[in-house]
């Protein structure tokens, strides 16, 4: 029987808007994967706390609030700290193209921008999560 891919959809800082969070962990958990959905509100010490307890092979952030260059970078920084550069992290919301590569030089494996289609955040994960192919 195939693992199926463990995902942690989280909302970092104080983005009170979650519709495009569960829209896309709905399409995650019926594309076979098992998703952990945080909530709103959640600091990054929280986001990666979770995602080494529940063993997740991936981390999806989602903010659209601008807080993006701050919190995602302290994400990929805690999960230097722990041990745990092997979960790989995406995003999506509201992200100005300039700043993709800065988020991407932090160690963001994909930036998704507003109005992605969801199959392919799908096909993305499922092709990139290592272990998967």
């Amino acid at each position: 029987m195939e693992r199926k891919i463990r995902v942690l959809v989280a909302k970092p800082g104080l983005d009170g808007h979650d519709r495009g969070a569960k829209v896309v962990a709905r399409a995650l958990r019926d594309a076979g994967m098992e998703v952990i959905y945080t909530g709103l509100h959640q600091s990054p010490e929280n986001i990666v706390e979770a995602a080494i307890q529940e063993d997740v092979d991936i981390i999806g952030l989602s903010l659209l609030s601008g807080a993006h260059m701050t919190l995602f970078p302290d994400v990929m920084e805690l999960l230097r700290e722990n041990d745990a550069e092997d979960i790989m992290v995406i995003c999506g919301g509201i992200i100005p193209d300039q700043d993709v590569d800065k988020l991407k030089e932090k160690g963001i494996n994909k930036v998704f921008g507003p109005g992605t289609p969801t199959d392919e955040i799908v096909e993305y994960i499922k092709a990139n999560v290592p272990g998967n192919e």
